[in-house]
């Protein structure tokens, strides 16, 4: 456990009464509404997981409105999904995110010259949660379906720090230990092995020192998919599409608002489920990594003078390599005082494959640097100003037409 404070505040877990945060979320909730999002697969409603995180979440009486961002593949998922959340007593809406109703407004919105429809996956679907969330809310906090070790505590943390008048922090972002007591393990391998040595390797790159490179490097786990902000924030930020969407949405906080305005709290231990390294660039961790690398190469074209070329990446590349191999020696030392179970040739055999991505994602970048990011909200609402209240009636109309037909 530590104590320290790096360049964004950090609300460490030393003794935090989550009763009180609970109660004084309950106190404020007329003035300072919340809502919590949940992207979700269908196949989540099969996982013990998201069974608890209902449990635990109908004890959480100071969240205003669960909004579930579901992709199903046909009418059948989506009305098994809203019977499983009919065990969830807390004021809740499920939007089919590419359901008909939802891409017909949004094939609407396309004509008004503003296209969404090309974007798929998670962060499309959390673009459109997040503009119905916001409709009635002055917090957002978000948080995966797959979380193993949830309890209630979680949202309080993430909310606390944004509701409280005495902090009002605009943005609040998860960390924790991704360390799988019961079974000795050592997870977080692409933070661990890429995230980490890549940001130090791109700093040692720039030729001149980077802010939003020092800024990164201040989160304790960069890829954490919980955090909450306020709602005219999120309305302000655009997130990539991709695997990219955790790294992205941190460097649209950095655009949007003052550090002294953003935190980030310690969740304790984490543990959900694991995707496969993957056979090719295009799946599993290796895709994670090439779209992740994507979205630092065009922050770092945004933010310096430093040209993305190839001797830029192979520098980086070479850096990153021996970077990530002394990690591994600090890794393999860090669990062995602690009796886990580390595969010290496995994660060099990660570190190998995560370095060929960076040169193969790099020559990508440099012959079609594409758009990647979903556009802000507040730009959506000038082509389409009705477009959240739309969304919202169409899930509502979607639910609405299968009780009728049940």
């Amino acid at each position: 456990m530590d104590f320290i404070q790096e360049r964004v505040t950090t609300i460490h877990d030393f003794s935090i009464d989550e009763n009180m945060m609970g109660k004084r979320l309950c106190e404020l909730t007329l003035i300072r509404p919340s809502v919590v999002i949940i992207p979700m697969l269908y196949q989540e409603v099969e996982n013990k997981a998201l069974s608890n995180i209902v449990t635990q979440l109908n004890e959480c009486r100071y969240i205003n409105q669960i909004v579930i961002a579901l992709a199903a593949d046909d009418i059948g998922q989506y009305k098994k999904v809203l019977r499983f959340f009919s065990d969830l007593k807390l004021p809740h809406l499920v939007i089919w995110c590419n359901g008909p109703r939802i891409t017909a407004i949004l094939e609407e919105l396309k004509e008004r010259e503003l296209d969404v429809t090309s974007f798929k996956g998670k962060g499309k679907d959390v673009w459109i949660a997040i503009g119905v969330a916001s409709l009635n809310s002055y917090a957002i906090a978000l948080h995966d379906a797959d979380i193993v070790t949830y309890s209630k505590d979680l949202p309080a943390k993430m909310l606390y720090p944004i509701i409280e008048p005495e902090l009002n922090f605009f943005f609040n972002k998860g960390y924790y230990a991704r360390i799988d007591i019961n079974n000795g393990l050592m997870h977080g391998r692409v933070f661990r092995l890429f995230v980490r040595p890549l940001l130090e390797s791109l700093q040692i790159n720039i030729k001149y020192e980077s802010y939003i490179l020092h800024y990164f490097e201040a989160f304790k786990y960069t890829l954490s998919g919980e955090f909450a902000m306020r709602s005219d924030l999120a309305l302000s930020i655009r997130i990539p599409g991709d695997w990219g969407l955790e790294v992205g949405l941190l460097a649209e906080v950095y655009r949007n608002t003052a550090l002294k305005k953003i935190c980030q709290v310690d969740l304790g231990y984490y543990e959900h489920k694991h995707n496969k390294v993957g056979i090719d660039i295009n799946e599993g961790l290796l895709k994670m990594v090439r779209d992740i690398l994507t979205t630092f190469l065009r922050i770092i074209a945004e933010t310096t003078g430093t040209p993305i070329s190839e001797p830029f990446l192979h520098s980086v590349r070479v850096k990153y390599k021996r970077l990530a191999q002394d990690l591994i020696r600090q890794y393999h030392a860090d669990a062995h005082c602690n009796g886990l179970n580390y595969n010290r040739h496995m994660e060099e055999t990660y570190v190998d494959s995560f370095s060929e991505v960076i040169m193969d994602t790099g020559q990508n970048y440099l012959k079609c640097s594409s758009e990647i990011l979903l556009p802000d909200w507040t730009r959506a609402l000038a082509a389409m100003p009705d477009l959240r209240k739309k969304l919202r009636d169409a899930a509502l109309k979607d639910a609405e037409a299968c009780r009728e037909s049940s």
